[in-house]
C-alpha cells in the first residue's frame, strides 16, 4: 500500500515532475511534440502547485511508495463546461500516476481519499476524461460517475474529445 497523505508546501516541484512525467507516460505519443510542451510547461508548474495546495478551496493528495512520490489527485470547485455546474459542485481534477505505480491500488487510494474529501450532503461531484481512457472511466463508474457531457480539452493546439462524468448528491 502507498501512504496517501496531504501535499505540503515543499511537494510542488516533485509534483510538477510527477504531473509532467505522468501526462508524457500515459499521454505523450497522441500530440505533436509542440503541442505537448506548451501543454506541459504551462499547466504543471511548481507556482500553480504551491497555489492550490495553499489554497483551502482546493485538495492536493501525494502517493508515496517507500518514500518517492508516485502520484497525486487534485480535488476543487467544479469548472467543467456543464450546464448542471453549480458553484458548490466539486470536482476531481486530476488523478496522475507515474507508470510504475499502475496496477496496484494506488488510484483506487486516492480516488477514494478525494471523494471522502468532496462528498458533502447535497453536493454533486464531477470529473473530466479523456474519452478513450477506458480504464479510469470503469474505475469512476464503479464509484457511481456516469457520462452526462462531452467538451474538448486543449492540448497546446491540440483539442482532446473529453467525457464529463457526475455523480449525483
Amino acid at each position: 500500500m502507498a501512504l496517501i497523505r496531504r501535499a505540503a508546501a515543499q511537494d510542488a516541484p516533485s509534483l510538477t515532475a510527477v504531473g509532467r512525467i505522468s501526462f508524457t507516460e500515459t499521454f505523450g505519443h497522441l500530440y505533436p511534440p509542440q503541442d505537448l510542451n506548451d501543454y506541459l510547461y504551462s499547466a504543471h508548474t511548481d507556482e500553480a502547485y504551491a497555489g492550490w495546495i495553499a489554497n483551502s478551496a482546493y485538495g492536493v493528495w501525494v502517493a508515496e511508495l517507500d518514500g518517492e512520490l508516485v502520484g497525486y489527485a487534485l480535488t476543487g470547485p467544479c469548472d467543467l463546461p456543464h450546464a448542471e455546474v453549480t458553484p458548490g459542485c466539486g470536482e476531481l481534477k486530476r488523478l496522475y500516476l507515474l507508470e510504475k505505480a499502475h496496477n496496484q491500488g494506488i488510484g483506487g487510494q486516492l480516488l477514494k481519499t478525494c471523494l471522502d474529501h468532496l462528498t458533502r450532503p447535497g453536493r454533486r461531484l464531477w470529473i473530466g476524461v479523456w474519452s478513450e481512457n477506458h480504464g479510469a472511466q470503469r474505475l469512476y463508474g464503479r464509484h457511481g460517475f456516469a457520462k452526462v457531457g462531452e467538451y474538448e480539452f486543449p492540448v497546446g493546439k491540440t483539442r482532446d474529445h473529453e467525457f464529463i462524468l457526475s455523480r449525483p448528491a
